[in-house]
């Protein structure tokens, strides 16, 4: 079983033309995969196709390759509701990535059901793109901004949350995966404590979309934001999960093109959902390189994608514990594939630089979430984040680097 378990790995990294290259003479080690992942052949080929043989404008054609085109773009929202188990196709909004769909919400919502004194929930896990948009919402209509605190584990504080919920709260939005710490928050049970409310709960999935099967339905959340970037597919594509009784009363985000009805100087009226939120001409070739990926993640299936996971997480934190000098911040019992370090005396630049003319590509820096790297009171950590085409033996490699730069700071 092993060995069929290790030819299935090799086989999947032949999927990936990228990982076979090399970087300043060694062999590349990817560890940055929780700010973009790689794309596999079958991803770059359904972008190339497109391109070469069905590049027309959707939704407004009657010539043939405008009609192809429409309806494989629309097979693809299909394909995305049932990924993530969406009621209806039409709860699917295709955006530019997690963070416009995030603004869509943090504007289109609030500017219809947000007033003066109202409050919006976010934690200290979150990335800036789930902090900003609302917290700018909230200046822009004179509400508050509250915090769920995270313990030193990596995990929110539900006991907090608990206190913070009340009859003011008009949103919840809250990370399913933290793209720092790795931690998996427990959404289907702050979704419960929030309905319980009658309090909306907004989750950006950026990170969960790539780790583990999602059930909006199952979570009950009324919103879930993704990028397709971070789960194998093209960058500058995403989408947004909405319910649809939220979706049909919130305003539209962005104005013209296929989100328009009827337009006169005196009154526009607007399409109907999903295309309401698609402003414009859309991205199609990388919704069909979206619709690829999702293939190829089907064709895997999640129980060898969390598995290999899941060991390389824990093979990565056994060795990273123990180097004397070394620090993993984050050390939640439910985590992804994500391990945030820094190396006693040494800048994270400093080893991050140094790791990378070694050929191996770790993420250095704040994550995006200052306001978490207060918490910990430092400036920003070294992150490995690893995915399903890694190896151990990639790891192995990291922690030699690490004492490697170890030992040119001696």
């Amino acid at each position: 079983m092993e060995d069929f378990f290790e030819d299935k790995i090799q086989s999947v990294r032949n999927d990936f033309p990228i990982l076979s290259r090399s970087i300043y003479g060694k062999p590349l080690v990817y560890f940055d995969n929780a700010a973009t992942t790689q794309k596999p052949n079958l991803v770059i080929d359904a972008i190339s196709n497109y391109y070469r043989n069905d590049n027309a404008n959707v939704h407004r054609g009657v010539h043939y390759l405008s009609q192809h085109a429409t309806g494989a773009f629309e097979d693809v929202r299909k394909k995305v509701a049932a990924f993530v188990n969406a009621s209806s196709p039409n709860e699917i909004i295709f955006t530019r990535g997690a963070t416009e769909a995030i603004n869509l919400v943090a504007w289109s919502y609030c500017e219809t059901f947000l007033e003066a004194g109202d409050e919006i929930i976010v934690s200290a896990l979150d990335h800036h793109s789930n902090i900003v948009p609302w917290q700018m919402a909230c200046e822009r209509k004179g509400a508050f901004l509250k915090v769920i605190p995270v313990s030193e584990e990596g995990e929110l504080n539900l006991e907090v949350l608990e206190t913070l919920l009340n009859s003011r709260t008009k949103m919840l939005a809250i990370s399913h995966i933290s793209n720092t710490l790795g931690t998996i928050n427990p959404i289907a049970e702050i979704v419960v404590m929030a309905h319980s409310k009658n309090i909306p709960v907004f989750v950006d999935g950026a990170q969960g979309l790539s780790h583990g099967p999602v059930d909006v339905q199952k979570i009950d959340c009324d919103f879930y934001a993704f990028s397709a970037h971070k789960m194998y597919g093209p960058m500058g594509i995403g989408g947004l999960y909405g319910k649809t009784s939220w979706l049909e009363k919130m305003q539209p985000y962005q104005l013209g093109g296929e989100m328009i009805d009827k337009v006169t100087f005196a009154k526009t009226t607007f399409n109907e959902i999903p295309y309401k939120f698609e402003a414009g001409t859309p991205n199609v070739a990388d919704v069909m390189g979206f619709g690829a990926a999702i293939d190829y993640l089907n064709s895997l299936g999640w129980d060898f994608i969390t598995r290999q996971e899941q060991d390389l997480l824990h093979y990565a934190t056994e060795k990273l514990s123990g180097i004397e000098g070394v620090k993993i911040y984050g050390t939640s019992k439910h985590k992804a594939a994500i391990v945030s370090f820094a190396i006693e005396g040494i800048h994270f630049f400093d080893a991050g630089t140094i790791l990378d003319h070694l050929g191996i590509a770790v993420r250095t820096g704040n994550h995006c979430t200052q306001p978490l790297m207060e918490v910990f009171g430092i400036s920003g950590t070294l992150r490995a984040s690893m995915a399903f085409y890694n190896t151990r033996q990639e790891v192995d490699r990291l922690i030699a680097g690490i004492y490697s730069v170890k030992s040119l700071f001696a």
